[in-house]
């Protein structure tokens, strides 16, 4: 029944001898007996849901020939009585890189080398980007390692998979089985899956160093590998790309470091119709719901956190209030997974011994994991991942006989691993049968007598010697089925006693040597047997009382999402931004989201009432230019127009709340300056606890991040060598971009102009997508946002422009502006500038914070940005500075942070005033907006209030009591003698324009 499939030739083959080894030459006679066993009595767990009693297992050349109840037992079967022991399938192990000779040291990659290096260094016909490692096949990396193999066999290992964790294209991993006869016969599936990361790896490129251009690079060889594919004849061979193609009807491994990049992971994969299997963090359960909805199928880590040690209360101000509950709540993942129907397989991936494997799949049953589904994930499961479970994973006629035999269940907290079988090889780590001895003794040696106790279950016996209360002399011990050693050193010696001896009824004895060297006879005499309740299986344990997840996972997260409401806030101090201007002690409706009325004297009963007398009401700040909420900023290829902000949302950034704390509702979250052609923008709303998709404004037009100046040619590193580096260089970038571009979409639109028959014959141009952004901007379908200071450079930017038809939408920091603002203004852009930062470095001596000003009477459209998370939370203050510096009228400096950035950014029809219809993103705040003293009470986005500074108080005693609760539970672990780590602080990444090594500071919510 398997002779058409590779399971069935590979079955057929070990049961024919094709796999003996026999094309090996042997110093010896041959050995022509068979290995045929019958394991009898036990209790066999065929699978994670089928159990027999008093079974029979009957074993032929590495194969499960039959499994069942009162089987008879051929003859030359040797038989192995199991009485009162338990048979599992052994462990499968989806994610490992046992065995996997590495080529290169992937630590060793670094995204600020002292030297770029811009093209790849791999010899050979492979990949231009040495990220891309798709060649890569463990098989021909693999080599038996006895020393892991022992560690995973004792922890009840019998196969894993196996892949070279380099790149972001990894390449093939290969089924492997933890045996000792060879590599020939270890290797069970030498393709079994292709693997790909987040991770850069041993590459020393410059390009791609961040999340968005790690996604950027696999994006376009997945396009750049289905136009190899069709490229006949071949013009160049690349061994990757035909590798990569290989690979696609494989099952496809994703690597992940939680449930952001597992989003992160599946709409690349929806892209391109691929569905990964997906190696998650651990913290699935935060945002279950969004995990659930990819519909992948998951690999998860089972690493839980020790509780930390925050006896000193300086240590507990160190660790944050997210990691405390992450510590607590992790062991809750894989319930959380269960209840979800999601389908996850362990790893012992992360974990510093094998050895926490098993007890940490007991902690996740005692935090309501079932045993069925935790023996699913531990065997049938990673099997079935990889289309191996006629294989491996269970103990089925003609699988693999890889198995274990425990002493118990294997899931309570006192059973041990006695045997572990890898291809009917049998590896015995305790005898099956082992006397229990467990109880107080008098132990004789010589004249002088101790009180000997000897602890723990059968097999794992421990003893020590407890001399007084307070005084317990550790024993080095060996205790087997007949034999028995003993080592410890007397109170008061120095040297040590060592007794070896054997078992005689109750009774211990044999001979031994004394510290003085000599040999005299013992013997230990059983008093007291041991406490049936301290040794008592499965006793009650209290429930257990966990705090509950917040969204996000963060302190200052929402305790309940909030949702969108009706609101009526009454008698306020309107800034309308509209032609009305500011209306005293007026009415404002808001309804499904949306500013519904205005007026005085409203009324709505279906309304929230919010009485805002004496207080003011404005629509939400905007800020053009920002770099929170993101998990990189900038990457290094002088054109990444093909990476894109929005793969780099971050929505569990504090700077969010801090921002929203300041009345911003939106911002653009610009790509930084390390290039003159920079990546794509996102626009977001400041949606605290949504998901990077919820935040993002739909109808938002596109951006992209162009940059001028010191920080484009690398002034700052004297070791770059890429181009450009001079300011004459930057502008034929701009000119090589547009111009190539000005030919890729002519030849497009020479394919697309071809009848279907004709391009039947041709092969449709190669994607380029840099050239395809930059192609957007020459159509008018994406605008320019450009960090900008000198005017010459500005002035030969807006040429350029001009050069080939386009318009640059804003020029950003612009401090020279007011020299060039008339130009500017016959081109066409707008402006976003700083109030009034100047030297703080060469190319800003020039800057004066009359800038703002001067523009603005020049007609431009002026928006004041912050670029900076800590200022981007005071934007009304920075607007302030434009009444102080130039004498901007209160309306027109408040348009500078609400009205203005909503035109820059063609929001203006939705956002930046209070006119019925718009969006309702409101502000309320205690005093004039552009005062010192004003601070805000609530800010609304889209009719749901987000920030709220009477609940931002309750917020904070709620956080300081959960802590402390935390930080109890956590000392009472230390107390008991529980396991702990050291408190750490973390730092947060507060990133800027022109951060490639990131400032930071420590943050501790």
């Amino acid at each position: 029944m398997f002779k058409y499939t590779i399971w069935g030739f590979l079955l057929l083959s070990m049961h024919s001898g094709l796999l003996a080894q026999e094309t090996f030459p042997t110093n010896d006679v041959r050995d022509n007996r068979e290995g045929a066993f019958a394991l009898t009595n036990m209790t066999l767990v065929v699978d994670y849901q089928s159990t027999i009693e008093k079974a029979v297992l009957l074993i032929r050349d590495g194969l499960v020939e039959k499994a069942g109840k009162g089987l008879s037992i051929p003859k030359g079967y040797a038989v192995i009585d199991l009485k009162d022991k338990y048979v599992y399938p052994s462990w499968i192990d989806p994610y490992t890189q046992y065995g996997i000779s590495m080529k290169n040291d992937p630590s060793s990659g670094s995204p600020y080398s002292a030297t770029e290096q811009i093209a790849s260094k791999t010899q050979g016909a492979f990949n231009a980007n040495e990220a891309i490692k798709s060649e890569t096949n463990a098989s021909e990396l693999f080599t038996y390692n006895e020393e892991s193999a022992k560690k995973l066999r004792e922890a009840g290992f019998g196969s894993v998979l196996a892949f070279q964790a380099d790149g972001l294209a990894r390449g093939t991993s290969s089924l492997v089985s933890l045996n000792t006869d060879s590599d020939n016969k270890s290797l069970l599936m030498p393709k079994a899956a292709t693997h790909y990361s987040f991770t850069k790896g041993s590459s020393q490129q410059t390009f791609p160093i961040s999340k968005m251009g790690f996604i950027a690079l696999i994006r376009q060889t997945y396009l750049d590998a289905e136009w190899y594919a069709n490229q006949d004849p071949l013009s160049f061979k690349d061994l990757s790309l035909e590798a990569w193609n290989a690979a696609q009807t494989l099952p496809q491994i994703f690597d992940t470091n939680g449930w952001l990049e597992i989003l992160r992971a599946d709409k690349l994969g929806d892209e391109f119709g691929v569905q990964y299997i997906i190696k998650g963090g651990g913290d699935e359960y935060q945002q279950i719901d969004e995990v659930k909805s990819t519909g992948a199928q998951l690999i998860i880590p089972i690493n839980f956190p020790k509780a930390f040690d925050v006896e000193d209360p300086l240590d507990a101000q160190d660790v944050s209030l997210k990691d405390m509950k992450h510590w607590e709540l992790a062991p809750t993942n894989p319930a959380i997974l269960e209840n979800n129907d999601l389908t996850f397989a362990f790893t012992a991936e992360g974990l510093k011994s094998s050895d926490e494997y098993l007890p940490n799949i007991r902690k996740a049953i005692e935090n309501g994991l079932s045993e069925s589904a935790a023996l699913k994930a531990m065997t049938h499961t990673p099997a079935a991942m990889i289309n191996a479970a006629e294989l491996v994973g269970s103990l089925k006629e003609n699988s693999l006989a890889n198995f274990i035999i425990t002493s118990k269940p294997i899931f309570e907290e006192k059973a041990i691993i006695l045997e572990n079988w890898v291809q009917g090889k049998r590896y015995a780590f305790k005898a099956l049968e082992h006397p229990d001895l467990s109880g107080k003794y008098d132990l004789l040696i010589g004249q002088n007598t101790y009180p000997l106790e000897i602890d723990g279950e059968p097999g794992t016996h421990k003893a020590k010697i407890q001399v007084s209360d307070t005084t317990e002399i550790a024993v080095s011990s060996k205790i087997d089925k007949t034999t028995v050693t003993f080592a410890f050193s007397p109170p008061e010696e120095e040297g040590a006693i060592r007794l070896s001896g054997w078992l005689e009824e109750r009774i211990l004895k044999g001979t031994g040597q004394l510290v003085d060297g000599t040999w005299v006879d013992w013997k230990a005499t059983r008093t007291e047997d041991a406490d049936p309740e301290k040794t008592k299986p499965n006793e009650e344990k209290e429930a257990k009382t966990l705090g509950q997840v917040i969204y996000p996972f963060i302190g200052h997260g929402n305790l309940e999402v909030p949702e969108q409401e009706s609101l009526l806030i009454k008698n306020a101090t309107l800034w309308t931004n509209e032609a009305e201007g500011i209306l005293e002690e007026t009415d404002i409706l808001i309804e499904e989201g949306k500013i519904s009325r205005i007026g005085q004297g409203l009324s709505s009963p279906a309304a929230r009432t919010i009485d805002a007398t004496g207080k003011h009401v404005t629509s939400g700040i905007i800020d053009e230019h920002s770099h929170i909420a993101a998990t990189s900023i900038n990457d290094l290829a002088t054109n990444s127009s093909m990476v894109r902000m929005e793969e780099t949302i971050d929505p569990t950034d504090i700077n969010i709340y801090a921002a929203l704390s300041g009345g911003v509702t939106a911002v653009q979250i610009l790509h930084g300056s390390a290039n003159p052609i920079g990546g794509q923008s996102a626009i977001i709303k400041l949606r605290w606890g949504k998901n990077p998709e919820e935040m993002k404004i739909q109808a938002a037009s596109p951006f992209i991040k162009f940059a001028l100046g010191e920080n484009v040619k690398r002034s700052s590193n004297p070791n770059s060598v890429r181009y450009p580096q001079t300011r004459m260089g930057v502008e034929q970038v701009y000119v090589d971009a547009f111009t190539n571009a000005v030919e890729y979409l002519e030849k497009l639109e020479a394919y697309n102009r071809l009848s279907p028959k004709a391009k039947a014959n041709e092969v449709a141009p190669r994607r380029d997508l840099a050239m395809e952004t930059i192609g957007e901007i020459l159509r008018g379908e994406r605008y320019i946002s450009c960090h900008s200071y000198v005017q010459s450079e500005i002035n030969m930017l807006l040429k350029v422009a001009e050069k080939f038809d386009f318009r640059v939408n804003t020029f950003t920091h612009i401090l020279e502006g007011y020299k060039v603002a008339d130009i500017m203004k016959a081109h066409g852009a707008g402006a976003s500038t700083f109030s009034d930062w100047y030297a703080y470095k060469w190319e800003v001596r020039y800057a004066i914070p009359y800038n703002a000003a001067i523009m603005h009477r020049a007609g431009l459209t002026v928006a004041i940005n912050s670029d900076d998370a800590e200022m981007g939370r005071r934007l009304n203050q920075e607007a302030a500075k434009a009444v102080k510096y130039g004498g901007v009228s209160q309306e027109e400096a408040w348009k500078m942070v609400t009205l203005n950035p909503a035109k820059l950014l063609h929001l203006d029809q939705t956002m930046g005033s209070l006119k019925v219809g718009k969006d309702a993103d409101v502000v309320i705040w205690t005093d004039n907006p552009l005062s010192v003293y004003a601070k805000v009470e609530k800010t609304v986005l889209d009719g749901t209030i987000y920030y709220d500074a009477h609940k931002d108080a309750e917020m904070n005693k709620w956080i300081l009591a959960e802590k402390a609760r935390l930080i109890q539970k956590m000392n009472q672990i230390k107390k008991e003698g529980g396991p702990t780590q050291k408190a750490k602080s973390k730092t947060k990444h507060y990133f800027h324009c022109d951060d490639l090594t990131v400032d930071t500071k420590t943050l501790n919510f």
